[in-house]
């Protein structure tokens, strides 16, 4: 069985493990728009999706982290919803997405999609106390005898406690973390996802034997591109674990 992954674009995944296809928080506008992030904070799309919706082909399943913020579900991200069979997201997102096939899962809750076990995994998207603000967020853990081992993406969060806990309950083989350090010039100096000290205090946690970036560019949001934690991991001697998608391009990850 063969386990690949096509980065489309921030946040966006394209996950085949044997014949099973799954798309992770589906964000497909073109660049240009602005969106709103709540609480008088907006961000600018300055880049598009590497493979456009028409190009997807099937798709078994969304694994969606959270519906409240643009660049992880967005106009046409929602409009791909209905034509597919299966959407696993938050116990909220699913109370407010009409979808015949909605799963809603809280932390450590779990679902099953062919062969594939997914449990939700806490995420925490800004500093203590912003739940009211930014609302539920979950990460992914998927095993399944088709993968080298169990599967992590973090959703987006930053380090807290229930990373810790993912760390401490499982093996974790390959980790997809969503960087980017995001903030807002409202916010001050408030993050929102992981910057480069919290991603190598992450991947260190969780011992994984592949590490591999998303959700740091494409928005005004993000703080910290890709070489800022470049340097992060090779300082750390992380460097030969981390695999750097290229956008668009099918990469074997088994």
């Amino acid at each position: 069985m063969s386990f690949t992954a096509t980065h489309i674009g921030t946040a966006t995944l394209l996950l085949e493990i044997g014949s099973l296809r799954l798309l992770t928080d589906p964000a497909f506008d073109p660049p240009g728009g602005s969106y709103g992030f709540g609480w008088g904070t907006r961000s600018r799309r300055t880049s598009g999706p590497a493979l456009p919706v028409e190009r997807l082909g099937r798709i078994d399943a969304v694994l969606l982290s959270h519906d409240q913020h643009g660049d992880n579900l967005d106009e046409a991200g929602r409009a791909l919803l209905p034509q597919v069979p299966r959407l696993v997201t938050t116990h909220a997102a699913a109370r407010r997405l009409a979808h015949p096939g909605v799963v809603g899962l809280r932390p450590f809750e779990t679902t099953t999609l062919g062969d594939v076990r997914i449990t939700a995994t806490p995420a925490r998207h800004g500093p203590p106390g912003s739940l009211p603000i930014v609302g539920h967020v979950v990460g992914f853990l998927l095993e399944s005898e088709a993968l080298p081992g169990p599967v992590y993406i973090s959703g987006d969060t930053v380090w807290f406690d229930g990373v810790a806990e993912v760390a401490r309950k499982y093996r974790v083989h390959t980790a997809f973390l969503h960087l980017g350090g995001v903030a807002f010039p409202i916010t001050g100096p408030l993050r929102y996802t992981f910057n480069p000290r919290e991603a190598v205090r992450t991947a260190e946690a969780l011992a994984a034997r592949r590490i591999v970036p998303v959700h740091y560019d494409g928005w005004t949001h993000f703080r910290q591109g890709p070489d800022a934690f470049r340097q992060a991991f090779s300082q750390a001697g992380l460097a030969d674990r981390v695999t750097w998608l290229t956008p668009g391009e099918r990469t074997p990850l088994d």
